[in-house]
């Protein structure tokens, strides 16, 4: 960008964020001002307070959750209630809701078309069978055969991939990022969609709007119409006081005509290739996918188009397998999901917690955060006591320092409980995957913390007996040879850090 839209691009992202900071001050000066000039808004502060506290109790939420307000509003009585009511009171506009349910609908009926894998999985995989009946029947994610697997990582190896199948593409192409951020890996792909596009092929973007809030320009979207890309944004950031900033579209898809498709942890953004140094060596994950599982991420995308335009979609459209039959050969079992946070399914701790309790030999997990609540730390614990080999990498180079120092404070309670833990030395590993037994594993967007867990749209593909299994299990031996094991002694900190980590993980739920 030149200097002048540069100049531009910056005012209008400090004038937001200075919008958002005078409203926290006003917010809490009112509240305070009021609490000492009348003795009577005090009493109904207080009262509000209370009722708030005996509301969490009563919610259906996640333990951690409940403690962390419960703490917050005891600690700040006087404006705590208020600003539970202001954050969590508030609710996703009915129209929206409304428009999610049916996109679900619509995508459910014809995600299970081309899904025939249920019988042969069941056969050849009786220990998987609950797991995939839990996304198949009770959440809508059906099982698919026909379908083949490939495990790219680092991101240069993802980037790779995806510029050769994007030259491919005859009629569509589909991409869905929480970032986006100009440079040499944007750009690379960027000048195969102006091509495509031109070639009369349908592209569209989207993108999160907090996700690239200082990386991309205020005309983003106009660009992108100039050059015949259709683009839209999820949830642009106002300058408001809402919760509904709080759920974020973090999911990273690519569609190529219905029958090539990727997910993982990889953002179109120059770290995450490598191309620059940000935070050491970037270790990250994708996978990419052939045939009917495809198919499934086409429907995730043009659910989430639909949402974020208001336009409705016709889905049969864009399905490739109407007219001519998929004929490939499968590599095994694939089963594509997302989670919504707007729903009380948490699909990917599900997921999560059904390969934790289901792991027989061995539990290898790479997550860039590990922020648990109570159930996942038993879980894991568990296995570990059971026999099972659970090995968990984790970055050595940190990107947030005090997301860092609690992933950190959950070290001691898992290695006392058998889990293997590592530090990955030259940088920051980026990747999501969970693989066991030789037999199953997931690769996607979905972070072992509450904001990814709880607050954000999210997605990840469970494969069974597929060749991306066997490639995620190599691959992450061969990275423990880069990582440091980390021992009790290790974790043996002095009382201060032990007790700012603890207070760190009270309220990491709000983080």
């Amino acid at each position: 960008m030149r200097k002048p839209r540069l100049r531009i691009f910056f005012r209008h992202r400090i004038s937001v964020t200075i919008l958002l900071l005078l409203q926290v001050a006003l917010f809490v000066l009112l509240i305070v001002e009021g609490g000492r000039a009348f003795s009577m808004t005090n009493q109904l502060l207080s009262i509000v307070s209370l009722l708030v506290v005996l509301h969490i109790v009563s919610e259906p939420n996640k333990g951690a959750y409940k403690i962390a307000w419960i703490l917050l509003v005891l600690l700040v009585p006087l404006f705590g209630g208020v600003l539970y009511l202001l954050v969590r009171g508030q609710s996703v506009k009915g129209r929206f809701r409304k428009r999610l349910n049916e996109t679900e609908q619509k995508a459910g009926k014809l995600a299970a078309i081309h899904s025939t894998g249920y019988d042969k999985i069941a056969a050849r995989f009786p220990n998987q069978i609950t797991a995939v009946r839990y996304l198949q029947d009770h959440v809508g994610f059906p099982i698919y055969d026909q379908s083949q697997t490939k495990y790219l990582s680092p991101g240069e190896e993802k980037w790779k991939c995806l510029l050769e199948e994007l030259e491919k593409a005859e009629r569509y192409i589909f991409l869905e990022y929480f970032i986006i951020q100009d440079g040499v890996m944007w750009q690379s792909i960027l000048e195969i969609l102006k091509r495509k596009a031109a070639a009369g092929v349908k592209v569209r973007v989207i993108y999160d709007d907090m996700g690239c809030f200082v990386l991309l320009p205020k005309d983003f979207v106009k660009q992108m119409t100039d050059c015949g890309i259709e683009c839209a944004v999820f949830n642009p950031f106002r300058p408001f006081l809402t919760t509904t900033q709080n759920n974020r579209d973090h999911r990273k898809i690519v569609s190529i005509d219905g029958k090539t498709a990727f997910t993982g942890g990889i953002n179109l953004a120059d770290e995450y290739i490598n191309a620059y140094e940000k935070h050491g060596h970037w270790k990250d994950a994708s996978v990419m996918i052939r045939g009917k599982a495809a198919w499934g991420f086409t429907l995730m995308f043009l659910q989430m188009w639909e949402l974020v335009t208001g336009k409705s979609e016709d889905y049969n459209e864009y399905d490739p397998w109407t007219d001519v039959p998929c004929t490939l050969a499968d590599d095994g079992w694939v089963q594509p999901y997302s989670d919504s946070p707007l729903d009380k399914e948490t699909v990917g701790e599900q997921v999560y917690l059904q390969m934790i309790t289901g792991a027989k030999r061995y539990l290898y997990i790479n997550t860039p955060y590990l922020i648990i609540d109570d159930s996942v730390l038993s879980a894991l614990c568990l296995a570990a006591k059971s026999g099972v080999d659970v090995r968990i990498v984790t970055p050595h180079i940190w990107d947030k320092r005090l997301v860092h120092m609690t992933t950190r404070s959950y070290y001691r309670d898992l290695i006392e409980g058998g889990v293997k833990i590592y530090e990955y030395t030259p940088g920051f590993i980026h990747s999501k995957t969970f693989v066991a037994d030789d037999e199953v594993a997931t690769v996607g967007t979905v972070n072992l913390d509450f904001r990814s867990l709880y607050l954000h749209f999210e997605c990840g593909v469970r494969m069974v007996g597929c060749r991306a299994v066997s490639e995620l299990k190599e691959d992450f031996l061969k990275t423990l040879d880069h990582c440091q094991p980390i021992t009790a002694s290790d974790c043996s900190d002095g009382l201060p850090m032990r007790l700012f980590q603890q207070i760190l993980r009270l309220f990491a739920p709000l983080m």
